[in-house]
């Protein structure tokens, strides 16, 4: 048996058709004066009747068919509801005004109804275009509503955190929040209730088998009609790849300071090394002192070992952070750059307040001292003078204890123009001789401690030089190295 097929399927499926149109059309003004015979109600509202049918074809199949609906709507209003009348319009005035007032109403309801058609097809071609970009996106996009569940989730997002869209959707953001940062989640809620956007930075998330992972993510506010807040939506793109290469790139840096360290290191370590060589010659001599001389010679063997030490500091890391004495570790780098600042005949002034300590990563602040100090001393060149201060300090911006290091020269100070770049990756001052990295590495040191780092600098008069003030706070949440 053959399915029966509604006039509105079988008017979808013909729109192509123009035929098919206008014959619909003809079909909608039938079927409004074969309802009106069903009901004293029907025939009696039977003009309201036939413009609801001109609004019909008009949504539905367009502003041609529908002016032909008009017209035979008209018509039928003249033979069937306007008596004594023909079609030619020879009856009474009031009547051929109806005609007329009906006709000019279907006319502009019809264009109306066109163009309120023409634009909810337009915003829906617009909706599905922007689903598709969505979609195919390569950064995790998902929306969520005021309660903090989730509502949509694209593709790269199934790619970047593991979970499905069905997965996904309708379970809590906050999960994949990794819960050492509730302070910024609360942070970002914050700034979206006030009707901001919580502009790109680094973070982690935590992925559906439970690993950690580095995300670049920007939260924008989700308004209604009425310009009231709903929701919120949520970038993030994977940059997994790109920390993997910095942190590359970080060590790369460690281990050539380590090396610029060799040098200078062997030349402090053979002094110790002749001096054990000759007790221990002396102990052969003189076997009454051999015990003096023999103290003496693990005297200089530890300090031997000292040296090493430190130098594997460089390279050595810790996986928490410990207490440490941030002037120690200057005195400790200063010495191991103690010949080359003499074979220079440079000054060094300290002013050191020992006893006071942050927590942070012993090796990280010797390579953060290194640098700055060997870029000291390439600048001052020949009788100048360093000044290195650390003092505890205090954060008037965002009130917290901490230590401040100073490290000033009088060297030929840095130009203006370089001032704004020289924590830039790869950007030297220092043409081939250098690589870019020093200070790009120690600024990540710096706000990988929570701390932060100003520079001041003067190319010409009685004040030139360049000063670092570095600011450590004694305690900080560990953060990753921007």
């Amino acid at each position: 048996m053959k399915k029966w097929t509604s006039p509105v399927d079988w008017i979808a499926r013909n729109r192509s058709s123009a035929i098919a149109q206008y014959a619909a059309a003809a079909i909608v003004v039938w079927v409004g004066l074969s309802l009106s015979t069903f009901s004293p109600f029907l025939h009696r509202h039977f003009f309201s009747l036939l413009l609801a049918a001109v609004l019909f074809t008009a949504h539905f199949l367009g502003l041609g068919p529908a002016i032909l609906c008009s017209v035979i709507s008209a018509a039928a209003l003249h033979f069937f509801a306007i008596p004594e009348g023909n079609i030619f319009g020879l009856g009474r005035g009031p009547d051929v005004e109806r005609l007329i007032v009906f006709l000019a109403i279907s006319m502009f309801a019809s264009s109306m109804a066109r163009q309120k058609s023409m634009a909810e097809s337009r915003a829906d071609r617009g909706k599905r275009e922007m689903a598709a970009i969505v979609e195919s996106s390569r950064d995790a996009i998902l929306t969520v509503d005021s309660q903090g569940i989730i509502t949509s989730w694209n593709r790269a997002a199934e790619r970047l955190y593991g979970y499905s869209a069905e997965e996904a959707v309708g379970m809590a953001a906050a999960d994949l929040v990794p819960p050492e940062r509730a302070l910024e989640l609360e942070r970002n809620r914050r700034i979206l209730s006030a009707g901001g956007n919580v502009e790109p930075y680094q973070t982690e998330r935590i992925r559906k088998d439970g690993k950690r992972w580095p995300v670049l993510l920007s939260i924008s506010p989700l308004l209604n009609s009425h310009g009231r807040i709903v929701g919120s939506s949520g970038i993030a793109r994977d940059i997994s790849t790109e920390k993997q290469t910095e942190e590359a790139i970080r060590r790369s840096e460690k281990l050539a300071t380590a090396g610029r360290l060799a040098a200078s290191i062997a030349h402090e370590i053979n002094n110790p090394l002749e001096a054990v060589n000759n007790l221990l010659y002396l102990a052969r001599q003189d076997p009454s002192h051999s015990d003096e001389y023999l103290t003496m010679a693990e005297q200089e063997i530890g300090r031997v070992a000292r040296l090493a030490q430190q130098t594997l500091g460089l390279v050595r890391e810790s996986s928490s952070p410990d207490s440490i004495d941030p002037a120690m570790i200057m005195e400790e780098t200063l010495e191991l750059y103690s010949r080359k600042l003499a074979s220079r005949q440079i000054r060094v002034k300290r002013r050191y307040r020992n006893g006071f300590t942050i927590q942070g990563y012993a090796g990280e602040l010797r390579q953060l001292f290194a640098n700055l100090l060997v870029n000291a001393a390439d600048a001052i060149g020949e009788g100048g003078a360093l000044y290195v201060r650390v003092v505890p300090a205090h954060d008037w911006s965002e009130g917290r204890e901490g230590i401040r290091i100073t490290v000033a020269d009088s060297g030929t100070g840095i130009p203006a123009e370089s001032l704004e770049h020289i924590f830039e990756a790869f950007y030297t001052t220092k043409k081939e001789a250098g690589t870019g990295l020093g200070l790009w590495v120690s600024s990540g040191i710096v706000r990988k401690h929570g701390g932060s780092i100003r520079v001041r600098s003067r190319t010409e008069g009685s004040g030139r030089g360049t000063v670092f003030s570095i600011f450590l706070p004694c305690q900080y949440e560990v953060v990753e190295a921007a």
